[in-house]
């Protein structure tokens, strides 16, 4: 029988170390997303994009480490599912809403609105349990509105285009489609993370030129987002309702 005194292993306490690490790096997103906000109140939007890009790399590698760590038996006591989604919600929307809002990127009487129709819509979008299909492909555009906003700062369209591309997006998210997630997704996996790898060396160009760049960065993050849009045609199918019948 176990005595309930006894001091954990070290070996155990090194694992449960290790897994609080995972949640706290992860939480440490919220973090910069402050400092992105702070910058985008601002007015400095190429440090507002700096540090949605640390948070992005963030993002990238904390699902990798959570499962390294199996986060789910050491660290049970936070769910990392949610926590990952709160982050989430702080850099892909609320972060680059208030960036466009207070840029000149969009129509001055209805920046304001359509933010918060993108707010609400976004808060819908995290909270709906089928936001990814069997496959691990999104159901519907993934909120990242942080990429769409990066976007609109370096092509710098008409304020009305921009506010109809934000207004489609909102739209697609709840659309019965499919997005890539660039790093589960297995169809094609080992060339859509090299595309992902080429998209953020050119986003970082992008940011360490001040969001002011020539036709070779702005060609290569128009292919390589095309690529994105393209792969749901060549899954299996592009809907999303017949996804839960493939694995």
């Amino acid at each position: 029988m176990t005595d309930p005194t006894s001091k954990p292993h070290p070996r155990a306490r090194a694992r449960k170390a290790f897994g609080l690490s995972v949640h706290v790096l992860t939480a440490s997103g919220a973090a910069v997303a402050v400092l992105a906000l702070r910058a985008a109140l601002e007015g400095h939007f190429t440090m507002t994009f700096a540090w949605l890009g640390l948070a992005l790399f963030i993002d990238g590698i904390d699902g990798t480490l959570a499962r390294a760590a199996k986060v789910t038996e050491t660290a049970a006591y936070i769910d990392g599912t949610i926590l990952d989604l709160i982050v989430d919600f702080l850099t892909y929307v609320i972060v680059p809403v208030i960036a466009l809002w207070k840029s000149d990127l969009l129509p001055d009487a209805l920046s304001f609105w359509i933010g918060l129709i993108v707010t609400v819509a976004s808060a819908l979008y995290f909270a709906d349990t089928r936001m990814k299909t069997a496959d691990l492909w999104f159901r519907g555009f993934p909120a990242i509105f942080n990429v769409l906003a990066l976007y609109l700062f370096i092509l710098q369209l008409n304020p009305w285009i921009n506010a109809a591309l934000l207004l489609l997006a909102t739209a697609l998210m709840f659309a019965p489609i499919v997005f890539v997630h660039p790093l589960r997704v297995e169809k094609y996996r080992v060339l859509t993370v090299v595309i992902t790898c080429l998209w953020l060396i050119l986003a970082g160009i992008a940011v360490a030129e001040k969001l002011e760049v020539g036709g070779l960065v702005i060609t290569g993050l128009v292919v390589t987002g095309a690529y994105f849009l393209a792969l749901p045609f060549l899954r299996h199918s592009p809907w999303a309702e017949e996804a839960d019948d493939w694995s």
